[in-house]
């Protein structure tokens, strides 16, 4: 019994587990409903409570005009939108960190992210037809599918998916991507260029109604697979050798990991931005919480990762009121320590 403890100090099981579950689940409750009452206008959360209840209960008779603005068109679909991208860049990042078995691994190292914002960033800007169409979402989207496409084209070793070939595309595809994006930029107009870096660095002050189903439909997605896998994420994360022994075909395995990663990625960049560090910080702080075991880490991380950006993002807007500053700029603060930390850890371990 004591040497499991000094093994795992930290880990949560059996009915801790539940605990922190429901904890976790009412902290994102209590965040959502405080976090749509402050604002330039505070609203009490009891009334903040009625608004939604009513608007969800179909009967708005009765609310007041201005409360019912502010709370269910402005505030409650960007404080979702946040919760929704914190949950999805967690996501991702269990899955990237799962597939290259490193816990330094973060969505934004494969360029999918990169490929986004080129996307976005041309369609905000030069207007083109194509990109035009699609608007900044759908632009968002295309270039993180290309991006994927190509780090997926280079990582390819005799058939087989290489997870160290991963990380080098990834950061080749990416430096690339971010030149071009510098380059677009150049060709801005002032007013072009400070949406354009708004943007850039993360932000879900523009959220609305429309914006929450695309990333919604995909983390539903993602979380429906990844709660039969597990088992083989477990075998995976021990070795290729151990995963194949236990009957996992690691190949395919890595192939739907790096799709869900990708896809969970993209939603979330089309419609929040560049968001970095959060699949980064999460994840590991969860699997330090609750241990390796996949079946733990996947709900856990989709709570934490709400309750973790949706608290950033009321940061964001009430440090300075009424100004508002990019989720990406405290994401970053909090996340560049964190991997400093976590990498000089890993140093420790080699030698």
């Amino acid at each position: 019994m004591q040497r499991t403890a000094a093994r795992s100090p930290h880990l949560v099981s059996g009915p801790g587990f539940v605990l922190l579950t429901a904890g976790l689940a009412v902290a994102l409750l209590a965040s959502v409903a405080f976090a749509i009452g402050i604002g330039t206008v505070d609203v009490p959360v009891g009334q903040v409570v009625s608004v939604v209840w009513a608007h969800v209960a179909g009967d708005t008779v009765g609310l007041d005009s201005l409360r019912d603005q502010i709370v269910w068109q402005f505030r409650t679909p960007r404080v979702l939108l946040a919760a929704l991208a914190g949950s999805g860049l967690s996501l991702a990042g269990v899955c990237l960190q799962t597939l290259v078995r490193n816990p330094l691994a973060d969505p934004y190292l494969f360029g999918v992210s990169a490929g986004a914002s080129l996307g976005a960033v041309i369609a905000m800007t030069t207007g083109g037809a194509l990109v035009a169409g699609l608007g900044v979402t759908g632009a968002a989207f295309a270039g993180s599918l290309i991006s994927l496409a190509v780090v997926f084209a280079m990582a390819q070793r005799g058939g087989r998916l290489l997870g160290s070939s991963l990380v080098l595309a990834g950061v080749a595809i990416a430096s690339l991507a971010s030149a071009a994006t510098s380059y677009v930029q150049l060709q801005a107009t002032p007013t072009e260029l400070r949406q354009v870096m708004f943007w850039l660095l993360g932000s879900v002050s523009g959220g609305t109604w429309a914006d929450l189903g695309v990333p919604a439909a995909a983390i539903a997605l993602v979380v429906c697979w990844l709660l039969t896998q597990g088992r083989s994420m477990n075998a995976l994360s021990v070795g290729d050798d151990t995963a194949a022994g236990l009957g996992v075909d690691v190949h395919r395995l890595r192939i739907l990991l790096l799709v869900a990663a990708s896809l969970l990625t993209a939603t979330v960049v089309g419609v929040a931005g560049g968001i970095g560090f959060v699949g980064l910080i999460v994840p590991h702080a969860v699997r330090l919480v609750v241990g390796p075991d996949h079946r733990k880490v996947f709900p856990v991380s989709l709570l934490a990762g709400a309750v973790f950006l949706v608290l950033v993002d009321l940061v964001t807007r009430t440090i300075d009121r009424p100004n508002e500053m990019p989720i990406g700029i405290f994401t970053a603060a909090l996340g560049a320590p964190f991997f400093l930390v976590l990498l000089r850890n890993r140093k420790r371990a080699w030698r």
